[in-house]
């Protein structure tokens, strides 16, 4: 950016400083001109007819003078002309200059917010925005593993408690089936005795 300003300013000068050196001359030639009329009367004869004052100029004087105010014209034309493509080439290159300005801008502009943001599954996100998806992520997760250990607990409770009660199922039934057993056996033993005494 201090080069572009820099290039736009050492330009104008130089124009400038040229359409000055090009003005001082075309006083000079003004000056020449002037002189060159001012010679032209001195050199002129006077002549009244009617009561009208006339100058009298030699040919050859007038088309020298002649001669000269076309080549100031000339000159003044062609400075004009080389003013001209001047301030067009400097225009030009202004625009140019303008064009590569707000390219630069724009690039600063695209690089600052890159930098300002994060890209997040392709798209760019600012860096407070990618932050709260971060901790929200962060919360759910953390909440589903409280959930989780919550409900594990629970199951490992309720495990244990079918366990126990389980345990206590077998073993009341294995007092009954030996009670059963026991008793099966008294009344085998009983119908046994019957029978033994029956046959006696």
């Amino acid at each position: 950016m201090k080069v572009s300003n820099l290039l736009i300013a050492s330009t104008l000068f130089f124009s400038l400083t040229a359409v000055n050196a090009q003005q001082s001359n075309a006083s000079d030639e003004d000056q020449s001109l002037v002189s060159q009329f001012q010679a032209l009367e001195k050199k002129s004869g006077n002549y009244s007819a009617n009561g009208i004052r006339y100058e009298v100029v030699r040919l050859t004087d007038l088309n020298r003078m002649k001669k000269s105010i076309f080549d100031s014209i000339t000159t003044a034309n062609a400075s004009i002309k080389q003013l001209t493509a001047t301030i067009e080439g400097n225009n030009s290159e202004i625009s140019s200059l303008n064009t590569k300005l707000q390219e630069t801008t724009t690039n600063l502009t695209t690089v600052t917010k890159e930098k300002d943001s994060i890209s997040f599954f392709g798209a760019l996100l600012s860096k407070a925005t990618y932050k709260g998806i971060v901790w929200g992520i962060i919360a759910i997760l953390t909440l589903l593993l409280f959930l989780f250990i919550y409900k594990f607990r629970n199951s490992n409770f309720l495990t244990q408690q079918a366990k126990s009660a389980l345990a206590d199922l077998e073993t009341e039934f294995e007092d009954h089936r030996r009670r059963a057993l026991e008793r099966e056996q008294k009344i085998s033993r009983r119908l046994q005795d019957e029978l033994n005494k029956q046959k006696k």
